[in-house]
């Protein structure tokens, strides 16, 4: 049986929302055999009432749930830049979370909503992925960021990736993804209304409130689920392999990412 890994902040309802879908993919056998065969916190109870809806849903999946504090662990020292090497102390949390998973066991892990920038030993010890909110070459950043780069480069379509986690920040290889247009049908009113402005420029006058901004975000959201459940299915059905941090199809062929934009927009269509 596939074995996941699942490591998760439980900042909200969007991390429940995550952690439900996969453990009904695994229940309706869209993800064959496999389980979730733990879950890493990032909190402890007590420290925010979201995250302890989080942990209260995982003890009622009956999924074994390790909780370890971030926030307790790092007390008054201060986190680094996103540019900067990983302090000591920040590398010492990293020990002391496997530490704590060693006697669990799992294929691969999944990094869903889990807010700390993994340290070196970490992605290597595990084969981690974590979903980005852009098609592979595409911006890097948060989803903001991504959009707004989106809009001003005037960009014919996006898409969202699953990579896997390396020390450099949204750089690792592309596992899975799929692309979508953001001209067309739905787009291009949203377009028209923006002509001539700058993203600096529509940031200023209406911000996230602008609906060509809303409209991106939303196809991208849409499709967030389904690419994890899609990969989830991938790995555990062995359409997908990962080996000394390359990525090969069911044909031992390395790959640069698993297409799965046809299989998703059939998900989508159904689900209409």
């Amino acid at each position: 049986m596939y074995q996941f890994g699942w490591f998760s902040t439980g900042r909200g309802k969007g991390s429940r929302e995550l952690f439900k879908t996969a453990l009904d993919g695994i229940a309706s056998g869209q993800i064959k055999n496999a389980r979730i065969s733990y879950v890493f916190c990032s909190r402890e109870p007590g420290e925010s009432p979201e995250t302890d809806r989080f942990i209260e849903l995982v003890k009622n999946s009956g999924v074994p749930i390790v909780c370890f504090s971030y926030q307790k662990f790092k007390g008054d020292r201060p986190d680094n830049a996103v540019d900067e090497p990983l302090p000591e102390w920040r590398l010492q949390y990293d020990r002391h979370v496997m530490e704590l998973l060693k006697d669990y066991n799992c294929d691969l892990c999944v990094l869903a909503g889990y807010m700390l920038i993994v340290g070196k030993e970490m992605c290597k010890k595990y084969n981690m992925l974590n979903l980005h909110p852009a098609a592979p070459g595409g911006p890097k950043g948060t989803w903001r960021e991504v959009i707004w780069q989106l809009i001003d480069t005037k960009a014919k379509e996006t898409g969202v990736m699953m990579h896997m986690v390396t020390p450099e920040l949204d750089k690792g290889p592309v596992v899975s993804y799929c692309r979508f247009p953001i001209n067309g049908r739905y787009f291009d009113a949203h377009w028209q209304a923006v002509e001539g402005m700058t993203a600096d420029e529509i940031k200023t006058t209406q911000g996230e409130d602008n609906e060509l901004f809303k409209a991106i975000r939303q196809h991208g959201i849409k499709r967030e689920l389904p690419l994890i459940l899609t990969t989830m299915s991938a790995f555990s059905s062995e359409k997908v392999v990962i080996s000394d941090g390359k990525v090969f199809d069911s044909h031992g062929n390395k790959i640069n990412g698993y297409n799965l934009t046809d299989e998703i927009e059939k998900l989508l269509k159904d689900k209409n």
